[in-house]
C-alpha cells in the first residue's frame, strides 16, 4: 500500500453503533478501539490470540444468525453484527467466572494482586454475586520459587496462558509450560529446569491473577498505598518507557509502559527490578573528603556541601584547562549532561571529556551515519545487517523486538559476530569474523553485494583490463583478496559471504545495521572501518547499538572530546553562533578521549579527574592503565551513587549524586527519541541532582553563568536555542508525546560517513601514544601478535553480559546472584589443542595479565578463539586487554 492509498476499512454493528474496523482485526480489539470493552483473561494484544478463558464470549452474526463465540479469535467481516450486552453473552461470562472461582482461593486479603486483579474487578462487574459451591478447594504447596525473582501460586492460576505464550512466542524461552491433563492440568516448571529467562519479570505483570507473583516486591505494599509516575528506563540505550511506582518515599515497583514506538510494554529483568540498588543501604548520603595523600590517614572523612564544593573549586582554579579532564556521564539525564558539558568546556575550558570510558563507537560516526529508528529496524519485509554485540545479552528489549519482527513479519537477518547471539538461529546467514578481521570481512560482504564486482572477481585477470571503469578494476581486485583472506584467515567460506551479500543486496526498503561493539577486547577503530564500508550500500541506515544508559544522550549534549551540542565540533563554532553567547568561552583545542586521558593522568600530566558515575577499574577496556592513571592523577573527584571500586582507590571528594527515580530531566535513546524522566522520590541523605552539582560549581567558578537555569525545563530550553537538533525539543511537544517522546533529527552537522577523525594516518598516530608508566605499568606499546597461534594460544574475544558484577547489581539483592561464574569457551574442535581437559579450572594469561575461569566448550565461538564474559565476579576480562591493541593473544594453562 502506498503512502497516498487511503485505508481501507470494514464495518460492522457492535450494539446497535455502525464501527469502521481494520481488516484482519479481532473483533476483541476492534470494540475496545471504538470504546466497547469486552472483558478478557486470556486475550493480550501483544501475543496471539488462543482462546483458552472464554471470558470474552459475545452474540456475532456474520449472516447466519447470533451465536456465542469467543471475540479473541473472530476477525471482523463486512456487515458483521455483534451484541455484547445480550442475555445470552451476560450468562455465559457469568457462567466462565463461576467455574473459575470453584478452586479459586478467596485469599485477596493477603494476595499481591489484590486492587489490581482483573479477576476480582470482572467477577463484581459480570459475575454471580454468590457461590453455589460449598466443596473444599484445591490445595497446593506455595510459593514455589521458579527463579531468583519469580514465585508461583498454582491454586491461583486460572490457565489463561498468557505466562507461557509469553516465553515461548516473545522471549523464546519456552522454560514454564502447561502440565498435568484435565482438573490436573497445572502451569509450572521441569525439574531442574528453573524459569531462568532474562524477561521472567514480564509474565508477573501480565497475569491477570496473583499466580505469579516478584520477590521484589510480594508484600511491599498495596496498589492504593502506591503512586505512579511515567518515566524511562535507565539501564541500557534503548530507553523503554516505564511505570515507576513508590509509596513511603520509596520506590516499590518498575512496570512496562507500552509505547509503540520502543518497548512494547516488555522490560528485562535487569530494567524492572534495577530499582532495588537505588533503595540501598550503601548509598552515598552525604559528601565525602579524603586527607591529603602524605597524610598519616587515608580515610574519607564526611563533609558539608558547601565544604566540599569549594574543594573542588579550588582545584579546577588552580589547574589550567589543558590539565582537567572528565570521564563519564551517560547516566546523567540530558540536562545533566548539558550542564556538565557546559562546566567542563564552557567554563573551565578543557575538552577531556569522554562519556563513553573506551567502549563505546566514535562520536562522529554515531551522529553523522543516517539514523534508523527501531521500527524501521522492525518494519516488515525488511533486512537487518547485524554487526555488534549480542543484543539479548546488551540491548535486550530490542533483541525482544528484533525476534517478533524475524518470526512474524519475515524481516531478513545476515550476522556479523564473533560468536553466536541469542538471534542466531533465527538468522538467515551468520558469519564469524576471527579477533581483528571485522572490517575486512563487511569490506568483503560490501564488495559482494554488486553482482559485476562479484562475477568478474570470480574470473582470470585479463578479463579484468576488459572492464571499463578503472575504480570497478580496483574493487574486483580488493574484492578478490577480501575472499581469499575470508577462506584463510577468517574461517568464513567464500559461499557463505556471496549468500549473505546477496541477502543484502536483495533488500526491501533499504537496509537497517545494528551497529555496536563486538568484542572488547577488539578497538573502535576496526569498526569505524566496517561502518564506512557499510555507508558505500545503498539506503543503509544505522541504529548505534550503545550498551551505556544516556550514551546518545551525553554525546548530543557534548560529553566527547572535539564536539559541543548541535553536533558540531570546536572549529564550527563561531563568533556569532548561539553557544558562543550561552557559554563563557571554548576549549582552545581538541582534547583527549578516555584513552587518551588515562594515559596522560598515568604521565602526571592530570591535575582534576572527575568521574561522573564511572568507574574506570571495571568500566574501562585496560585496567592496568586505569589503575595508574587513577593513580597518576593529582585530584580524583567522584561524582556517582555509590562509593565504587575507582572510588575508594583514589577518590579525594566524593559528591552523593541522586539516582534516575529522583530527579526529573529527559533521556534520549540510541534511535534519537527523547522522553521524560520523572522524579518519584526523594534522593537518600543530602545527595544533589547532577545538574544542580555542575550549576553549583560553575556559579563558583564562573559567576552568572548559570543565571536562569535552575529548574530542568530553563536547561532544555538554552538547549535548544544552542543546539538546532534540539530546537523541536519544547515543553509542549513532549507534553503531546508524553508515552512516545520526541524523535530529534538523524544527521547533524557532521553529515559524513567516515568517522570522526577519519582515515588512516588517526589510528597510526593513536597506536603510537606515548608510553606511561607507573607501578606495574607497561613500558612499551603492545605488538600485533604473530600470523600464527601456537599449541594452547587463542584470539580473546570479550563479550558483555547481562548479569556482570558491576556496582547496580551488586545492590540488586535479588539479582546479584545471577551473574555466571568465569568461564573461558573455546570452539569444541579446539578441546585438544587447548592441552587442558574441557570442565578443568584453567588459568587464562596474556602479555598483560591473567584471570581464573573454568574451560569450556561452545559451538557458537569460532576456531582459534577464546570467549569471556567482560566483568565475571572476580575475574574481570579488562585486566587481559591493553589500550590500542588490535588483537590480543591468550594462553590456557592449568591451574
Amino acid at each position: 500500500m502506498t503512502a497516498t492509498e487511503p485505508e481501507t476499512t470494514v464495518e460492522i454493528t457492535v450494539d446497535g453503533a455502525a464501527v469502521d474496523a481494520k481488516p484482519g482485526e479481532m473483533l476483541i480489539a476492534a470494540c475496545e478501539r471504538s470504546g466497547t470493552y469486552i472483558p478478557r483473561f486470556c486475550y493480550h494484544s501483544r501475543m496471539s490470540p488462543v482462546g483458552m478463558c472464554r471470558m470474552c464470549l459475545v452474540e456475532v452474526d456474520t449472516g447466519r444468525g447470533f451465536a456465542l463465540q469467543p471475540s479473541c479469535m473472530v476477525p471482523v467481516s463486512e456487515g458483521m453484527k455483534v451484541s455484547t450486552e445480550s442475555e445470552a453473552a451476560k450468562k455465559a461470562q457469568d457462567g466462565v467466572l463461576e467455574f473459575l472461582l470453584i478452586n479459586h482461593p478467596l485469599d485477596c486479603p493477603v494476595c499481591d494482586k489484590g486492587g489490581e486483579c482483573p479477576l476480582q474487578d470482572q467477577t463484581m462487574a459480570y459475575g454471580p454475586g454468590e457461590t453455589r459451591f460449598v466443596e473444599e478447594k484445591r490445595h497446593f504447596p506455595k510459593p514455589i520459587a521458579i527463579s531468583e525473582t519469580v514465585f508461583l501460586d498454582r491454586e491461583r492460576c486460572i490457565l489463561c496462558d498468557r505466562c507461557t505464550r509469553f516465553a515461548d512466542e516473545v522471549a523464546g524461552d519456552a522454560l514454564i509450560h502447561f502440565m498435568g491433563r484435565g482438573n490436573h492440568t497445572e502451569v509450572n516448571t521441569f525439574t531442574g529446569e528453573p524459569f531462568a529467562s532474562y524477561f521472567s519479570g514480564n509474565t508477573v505483570q501480565i497475569c491477570p491473577v496473583g499466580a505469579l507473583t516478584a520477590a521484589p516486591y510480594r508484600f511491599k505494599a498495596r496498589p492504593w498505598d502506591l503512586t505512579e509516575s511515567l518515566s524511562t528506563a535507565w539501564v541500557d540505550s534503548l530507553g523503554s518507557r516505564v511505570a515507576v511506582q513508590a509509596s513511603r518515599n520509596r520506590v516499590l515497583r518498575v512496570l512496562g509502559a507500552d509505547a509503540d514506538a520502543v518497548n512494547w510494554g516488555w522490560l528485562s529483568d535487569k530494567e524492572r527490578f534495577g530499582f532495588e540498588a537505588l533503595n540501598s543501604e550503601a548509598r552515598l548520603p552525604a559528601p565525602k573528603i579524603r586527607a591529603e595523600a602524605d597524610s598519616d590517614s587515608r580515610e574519607f572523612r564526611r563533609a558539608g556541601w558547601g565544604e566540599a564544593l569549594e574543594a573542588v573549586a579550588d582545584a579546577l582554579r588552580a589547574a589550567s584547562p589543558e590539565r582537567v579532564a572528565v570521564l563519564g556521564g551517560a547516566r546523567l539525564t540530558n540536562e545533566a549532561q548539558y550542564m556538565w558539558a557546559k562546566l567542563a568546556k564552557g567554563v573551565v575550558g578543557t575538552d577531556n571529556v569522554d562519556s563513553q570510558l573506551g567502549d563505546g563507537l566514535d562520536p562522529r560516526l554515531v551522529l553523522g551515519l543516517p539514523r534508523a529508528t527501531i521500527d524501521d529496524a522492525c518494519r516488515p519485509g525488511g533486512t537487518v545487517l547485524l554487526v555488534g554485540p549480542d543484543p539479548k545479552e546488551e540491548l535486550p528489549t530490542l533483541y525482544l523486538r528484533l525476534r517478533h519482527a524475524i518470526v512474524n513479519d519475515g524481516v531478513r537477518l545476515v550476522e556479523v559476530t564473533p560468536h553466536a547471539t541469542g538471534l542466531s538461529h533465527l538468522a538467515e546467514h551468520s558469519l564469524r569474523p576471527r579477533p581483528g578481521t571485522t572490517a575486512e570481512l563487511v569490506r568483503a560482504l560490501v564488495l559482494a553485494t554488486d553482482p559485476d564486482v562479484l562475477r568478474s572477481a570470480a574470473m582470470e585477470e585479463p578479463v579484468l583490463g576488459a572492464l571499463a571503469a578503472g575504480s570497478k578494476s580496483d574493487r574486483v581486485s580488493e574484492l578478490r583478496a577480501a575472499l581469499t583472506t575470508a577462506e584463510t584467515s577468517f574461517g568464513t567460506d567464500r559461499a557463505g559471504i556471496e549468500s549473505a551479500a546477496r541477502a543484502l543486496s536483495g533488500a526491501q526498503g533499504g537496509l537497517v545495521a545494528v551497529l555496536g561493539r563486538m568484542s572488547l577486547a577488539e578497538p573502535a577503530d576496526i569498526l569505524d572501518d566496517a561502518a564506512r564500508d557499510l555507508s558505500r550500500l545503498p539506503s543503509v541506515r544505522v541504529l548505534p547499538a550503545l550498551r551505556r544508559g544516556n550514551a546518545m544522550g551525553a554525546l548530543e549534549a557534548g560529553l566527547a572530546p572535539d564536539l559541543v551540542p548541535g553536533r558540531m565540533r570546536l572549529e564550527e563554532v563561531g563568533d556569532g553562533a548561539p553557544l558562543a553567547g550561552c557559554w563563557p568561552r571554548l576549549p582552545a583545542s581538541p582534547g583527549l578521549d578516555a584513552s587518551g586521558i588515562l594515559r596522560a593522568a598515568a604521565r602526571g600530566d592530570i591535575d582534576v579527574l572527575v568521574l561522573l558515575g564511572a568507574d574506570p577499574l571495571n568500566d574501562f577496556v585496560d585496567r592496568d592503565l586505569a589503575y595508574r592513571g587513577l593513580r597518576g592523577a593529582s585530584v580524583v573527584v567522584a561524582v556517582d551513587l555509590f562509593e565504587n571500586d575507582s572510588v575508594s582507590l583514589a577518590a579525594r571528594i566524593v559528591l552523593p549524586a541522586a539516582g534516575p527515580t529522583e530527579c526529573d530531566g529527559t533521556f534520549t535513546n540510541l534511535e534519537g527519541r527523547v522522553s521524560i524522566m520523572s522524579r518519584k522520590v526523594t534522593p537518600p541523605g543530602t545527595a544533589r541532582a547532577d545538574w544542580m552539582i555542575a550549576a553549583d560549581l560553575s556559579e563558583r567558578l564562573e559567576p552568572g553563568s548559570t543565571d536562569g537555569l535552575d529548574p530542568p525545563q530553563a536547561i532544555r530550553a538554552e538547549l535548544a536555542r544552542v543546539s538546532e537538533v534540539h530546537a523541536p525539543l519544547t515543553e509542549e511537544a513532549l507534553t503531546q508525546n508524553h508515552l512516545e517522546g520526541v524523535l530529534l533529527a538523524g544527521v547533524g552537522a557532521t553529515g559524513e560517513a567516515g568517522g570522526w577523525h577519519g582515515g588512516k594516518e588517526w589510528r597510526r598516530s593513536r597506536r603510537q601514544a606515548a608510553p606511561v608508566t607507573g607501578p606495574a605499568g607497561r613500558e612499551d606499546d603492545p605488538e600485533a601478535p604473530a600470523e600464527g597461534l601456537n599449541e594452547g594460544e587463542f584470539l580473546l574475544v570479550a563479550t558483555r553480559t547481562m548479569y556482570d558484577d558491576g556496582m547496580m547489581l551488586r545492590h540488586c539483592p535479588s539479582s546479584r546472584d545471577l551473574a555466571a561464574a568465569a568461564a573461558a569457551r573455546i570452539n569444541p574442535a579446539d578441546a585438544d589443542r587447548a592441552g587442558v581437559e574441557v570442565g578443568a579450572a584453567v588459568r587464562v594469561v596474556s602479555d598483560f595479565g591473567h584471570i581464573e575461569a573454568t574451560l569450556t566448550t561452545d559451538a557458537g565461538v569460532p576456531a582459534g578463539s577464546l570467549r569471556v564474559d567482560w566483568l565475571a565476579p572476580g575475574a574481570p576480562a579488562n585486566r587481559l586487554i591493553a589500550a590500542g591493541t588490535d588483537v590480543t593473544v591468550v594462553r590456557v594453562e592449568a591451574w
